[in-house]
């Protein structure tokens, strides 16, 4: 098929890759707009633009698509579909049309659940067994159109929001090149996505990555997951924020917040959270028993105590 193929990070790369290997024909790439980063500040290429030039695919940056001069040059393109992977810009009407299959987009859920921004952490954080990727014909809604494949898979215990990205990203792989292949046979008809069972995934907040020690230990152990390698679920000690990279739920018990033993045992509202890996601001991530001996949690220090700054 003629496609173009819609798509910002690193997430989006599988399909993109597919696509090419299965023998269509991108004829343009559209990402969100290099963007200033590091120390220099200097613009960096996506992963999908620096993908695509690669691969000697034009690329455009558009920071907007309601550019009634963008619609009609995209419709010029006389596109068989649109391929849509976490683009991170909402596609006008004009160019939901154009293509002459529509415009599809993989979304890493199992919809109607977690529509929205981060699916994938809100799957790990709602302690879902299971996920996957949805295939849909987008309409002018979020998360809303009409279902043509869906793939499942499963989040293993202890599974991390890293390690279901790329599971979920080579799974949109598969997906997209047996939806198109099954599309172009006539093999598939677009189904209404089921009216119960919608849940919503909005973005997370840096609020979102404190850790409240009043909660289950098992709910604090998700969100670490959750929100593992990236940006780290956090609490605040001594006027610092410490990233916790990895966690485990041990039996016990105490005060919220109150640290048990010196090695990174903390009570929360139900069970104990045992600290495994650690990270200061700035610094790089350590194992629980490296990063105590440079920042002691002593045993009887109360964590909401120690959110207050610590005095010179």
């Amino acid at each position: 098929m003629r496609l173009a193929f819609l798509g910002t990070p690193e997430f989006a790369l599988p399909a993109f890759e597919a696509l090419l290997d299965a023998g269509h024909e991108v004829v343009r790439a559209y990402v969100q707009p290099p963007r200033p980063a590091g120390r220099g500040r200097k613009l960096r290429y996506s992963p999908v633009q620096a993908f695509a030039e690669s691969r000697g695919i034009p690329v455009a940056t558009p920071a907007s698509l309601r550019d009634p001069a963008l619609q009609q040059d995209f419709a010029a393109l006389r596109l068989d579909a649109a391929i849509t992977a976490a683009y991170g810009l909402l596609l006008p009407s004009a160019f939901l049309s154009a293509p002459r299959f529509g415009c599809l987009n993989l979304h890493a859920s199992l919809l109607p659940r977690w529509r929205g921004a981060a699916p994938i952490q809100h799957a790990i954080l709602a302690g879902d067994s299971e996920t996957g990727v949805s295939v849909m014909v987008m309409d002018e809604g979020l998360d809303t159109g009409p279902l043509l494949l869906v793939q499942r898979a499963m989040i293993a215990p202890g599974m991390t929001a890293g390690a279901l990205h790329d599971c979920l990203a080579q799974l949109s792989a598969e997906a997209v090149t047996a939806a198109l292949t099954r599309l172009a046979e006539g093999r598939l008809e677009p189904a209404p996505q089921p009216e119960t069972g919608v849940t919503w995934a909005p973005k997370l907040s840096p609020e979102d990555r404190l850790l409240d020690w009043a909660r289950p230990a098992a709910d604090l152990e998700r969100k670490v997951r959750a929100l593992a390698p990236r940006p780290g679920a956090c609490f605040t000690c001594r006027g610092e924020r410490i990233g916790v990279k990895a966690a485990i739920v041990e039996a016990g018990g105490g005060p919220p917040g109150r640290v048990l033993d010196d090695r990174g045992a903390v009570a929360c509202g139900e069970g104990v959270l045992r600290l495994r890996c650690l990270q200061r601001p700035g610094r790089s991530a350590m194992m629980a028993p490296e990063f105590l001996r440079g920042f002691p949690l002593l045993a009887g220090t109360d964590l909401l105590d120690a959110a207050l700054p610590h005095p010179h």
